[in-house]
C-alpha cells in the first residue's frame, strides 16, 4: 500500500504535478494487478502542509509526496522523482518506463523530456510559445515523447501531460493572443494531437479525478465546479 498525499484544492481535478503522480499510480493499478495505492487530503485551508507530522513527510512542506508502507515508511516528495521511484520499484517489467541498463539511449531520452518540462514548461505554463517542443518538435508522425519511430507511452508522457494540459486550459481562458498565438490548433497540431492521445486514455482520466469529488475530505474543498 502506498499513501498518496494530495491538496483538497485538487478534488475533482488533480493537474500539474498531483495529476502527474496519481495517473502515474492509475496506470500501474491498470497493468500490474493487486497494485494500490490510499489517498490522504493534506487541507492547505488549515495549513496541514507545514504541520509537523507532515514535514516528516516533505520537508518542504509542499505536495505531492508519497510513503511506500511495503518499504519501510519509506517517503519521496517532489513529482518527479516520485515518479522515478515508483517505476523503478514497481514498473518492474518497463511497461510504463524503459530499462536504464538494456534500453539507456531511450531512457535517456525519456529523462531529458522529464526534465525539460520542470524546467521549462512547468515553471514557464504563463507562456505559451514553450509548446513548441512537445512533441519532439513538431515531427511529423510522432505520438509519444520518447522511444523509436512513433515513440512509445511512458512516464515521459504522464509526467509532461498534466503541466501542458494545464497551460493550454490557461491560455484557451486568457487568450493565446498575449503569446503571439492565433490558433493552437493549426499552429500545434501534433501538440494538440498528443494531449487528445494521452487524455482518451482510461488511466490517464482516472489518474486527473484523484481525490474524486464524492471523498469525504473533499466536503470543504474552496470550489464547486
Amino acid at each position: 500500500m502506498y499513501d498518496v498525499f494530495v491538496s483538497k484544492k485538487k478534488c475533482g481535478r488533480s493537474l500539474a504535478g498531483t495529476g502527474s503522480v496519481s495517473i502515474f499510480l492509475e496506470e500501474l493499478k491498470a497493468v500490474y494487478p493487486g497494485f494500490n495505492y490510499e489517498v490522504r487530503i493534506v487541507s492547505f485551508r488549515n495549513n496541514e502542509q507545514k504541520e509537523p507530522w507532515y514535514l516528516e513527510v516533505n520537508p518542504n512542506g509542499r505536495l505531492p509526496a508519497i510513503t511506500d508502507t511495503n518499504r519501510g515508511d519509506f517517503n519521496v516528495f517532489e513529482t518527479a522523482a516520485i515518479i522515478f521511484y515508483l517505476a523503478q520499484h514497481y514498473d518492474t517489467e518497463h511497461k510504463l518506463s524503459f530499462d536504464p541498463v538494456n534500453d539507456a539511449d531511450t531512457f535517456s531520452e525519456a529523462l531529458q523530456w522529464t526534465f525539460f518540462i520542470h524546467g521549462g514548461i512547468g515553471p514557464m505554463q504563463a507562456q505559451a510559445h514553450h509548446f513548441n517542443g512537445v512533441p519532439t518538435s513538431n515531427e511529423a508522425g510522432r505520438e509519444y515523447l520518447a522511444g523509436p519511430r512513433k515513440g512509445r507511452y511512458s512516464f515521459a508522457d504522464i509526467n509532461g501531460f498534466p503541466c501542458v494540459s494545464e497551460a493550454h486550459w490557461l491560455h484557451r481562458a486568457r487568450s493565446y493572443a498575449m503569446a503571439g498565438i492565433e490558433n493552437f490548433e493549426e499552429d500545434f497540431p501534433n501538440v494538440k494531437a498528443w494531449l487528445n492521445r494521452v487524455e482518451a486514455r482510461p488511466s490517464v482520466q482516472d489518474g486527473l479525478g484523484v481525490p474524486a469529488r464524492d471523498n469525504a475530505d473533499c466536503a470543504d474543498a474552496p470550489f464547486a465546479s
